[in-house]
């Protein structure tokens, strides 16, 4: 039986379009291993259009995935701290602007709100991190969030240091196991690994 049978786990999207055929197969895990998915949006997962697809394909596909209607707003995302406590909130991707307002308790977006919330209840917010400067002008904004109570870190490694030296991708696969380790209080190891494909 999955350890996730049963759980609810709060799942935003930040934009790093990229990174969201890596990401739609591990929601579709989740709900395969029976966990209830809430999909929570950012503004930019909403309504930007890139070359990676059209903001309403994502939207449909979520809701499809999940058979939940997506969070959309800060005041639909607020109650997931004292009406609708999730057991895991988990942001996949975690662009490199989320992850700064993250560190600096800025809450402008439906994903950073939701993961406040779930801070205040005590329980855990995995991230996946997607950005191009985690080890530039963000990595002091990673570090922090490594260093905080209840968030952990899907491992994450260099997704090409030679044409992108400052660049840290997760790997969205260990996804499941980081939630699975991190509803117990533990850290997934290790959390910096070897990622770069040439």
């Amino acid at each position: 039986m999955s350890k996730l049978k049963g759980k609810v786990i709060g799942f935003g999207l930040t934009g790093s379009h990229c990174t969201y055929d890596e990401v739609f197969p591990v929601m579709e895990e989740l709900v395969e291993m029976g966990a209830k998915v809430i999909p929570v949006l950012s503004y930019t997962v909403q309504k930007t259009d890139t070359r990676f697809g059209d903001a309403a394909d994502h939207l449909k596909k979520i809701k499809e995935i999940t058979g939940e209607e997506p969070i959309m707003t800060i005041p639909d995302a607020e109650p997931l701290g004292p009406k609708r406590p999730l057991d895991c909130m988990v942001i996949a991707p975690m662009t490199g602007n989320s992850t700064s307002k993250f560190a600096n308790a800025l809450t402008d977006s439906p994903v950073l709100m939701a993961a406040k919330a779930t801070l205040r209840n005590g329980s855990p917010v995995v991230v996946a991190v997607s950005t191009n400067d985690a080890l530039g002008l963000n990595g002091v904004n990673i570090m922090k969030l490594m260093a905080t109570k209840n968030i952990y870190f899907v491992p994450l490694g260099q997704d090409h240091p030679y044409k992108k030296p400052n660049s840290l991708v997760a790997d969205m696969t260990l996804i499941p196991e980081t939630i699975e380790y991190a509803i117990q209080g533990i850290q997934l190891q290790p959390v910096l690994i070897e990622r770069y494909q040439s």
